[in-house]
């Protein structure tokens, strides 16, 4: 029975771990190895062939779409599976990537289930999946229903507006965002932010988010030219922001993972313009 390997592509370590730990999880027998940028896999890809790559979009010194452009541009990977594991959900992007020869999306954030469908379907493809399904234990999927590229382009929520929550402090000048977990998305505001860590106030739902869970926080800003940051992270830290059990506000603290440098100088002048504008506390 042949090896199954995998090449996962991401800058954020806490992501790679993520995305090993799922496929170990129903995959025993796959082979992975990684890295923490488009150039250092391009490097590893002159080297060997894959069965499977798993790429980020944005990332320093090569980016996921520049990789995938490279690939099939050589005989040797022109045929490998490629998906494209991003925040990037709009339509121009995901255009661009299909243009460019993308196999398949994976949306950030991710349920283990919805990677290990995509993942199943890119290995069926090309007939690797009969060498792991013995392996390992088999779970029921929901038979690739988040198969097309609809998820991207049309499922993604629309930002909300933020419902004001109490500031605890007199404040109520707050800054704006959406919080999108792997089956759920809320409205939240930004108390603080720092270039490590947001501080989000969010309304109490039926589903509680759970400190670990992967995420993505979109921040909407500019007057003239609108932005959107699209901040890969998890949650660190979960709790009612009032003392009581009854607390109809969460305070999440939730910590960055993206190392991409176009990022974090993004949200530099983010911290800068929003503190100038006293929509957050810095600091956090």
């Amino acid at each position: 029975m042949g090896k199954v390997s995998v090449l996962i592509v991401d800058d954020a370590p806490f992501i790679r771990d993520l995305i090993k730990k799922g496929l170990r999880s129903q995959l025993p027998g796959i082979e992975m190895e990684d890295a923490a940028d488009g150039r250092k896999a391009q490097t590893m890809l002159s080297r060997q062939s894959f069965d499977l790559i798993l790429c980020d979009w944005e990332m320093p010194e090569m980016s996921g779409l520049e990789l995938l452009t490279w690939c099939r541009s050589e005989e040797a990977h022109q045929k490998t599976p490629f998906i494209m594991v991003t925040s990037r959900g709009d339509k121009d992007n995901v255009m661009q990537a299909i243009q460019a020869g993308v196999s398949d999306f994976v949306g950030k954030p991710f349920t283990n289930e919805q990677l290990i469908t995509k993942v199943k379907k890119a290995l069926s493809r090309v007939g690797k999946l009969e060498a792991l399904v013995a392996r390992g234990p088999q779970r029921a999927t929901s038979a690739f229903a988040n198969d097309s590229l609809s998820a991207l382009t049309g499922n993604q929520p629309a930002p909300a507006p933020a419902t004001r929550a109490p500031s605890g402090g007199g404040k109520t000048n707050f800054g704006q965002g959406q919080l999108r977990l792997a089956n759920a998305s809320m409205a939240c505001v930004i108390k603080a932010l720092s270039l490590k860590e947001a501080v989000l106030i969010v309304k109490r739902g039926d589903n509680l988010p759970q400190v670990l869970d992967n995420a993505v926080l979109d921040l909407e800003q500019g007057e003239e030219v609108q932005e959107i940051a699209r901040l890969n992270g998890y949650l660190h830290s979960v709790a009612a922001l009032e003392p009581k059990p009854s607390s109809e506000w969460l305070q999440l603290f939730f910590r960055f993972v993206d190392k991409d440098p176009a990022k974090l100088e993004y949200l530099s002048r983010l911290i800068a313009r929003g503190t100038a504008q006293k929509h957050y506390v810095p600091g956090a």
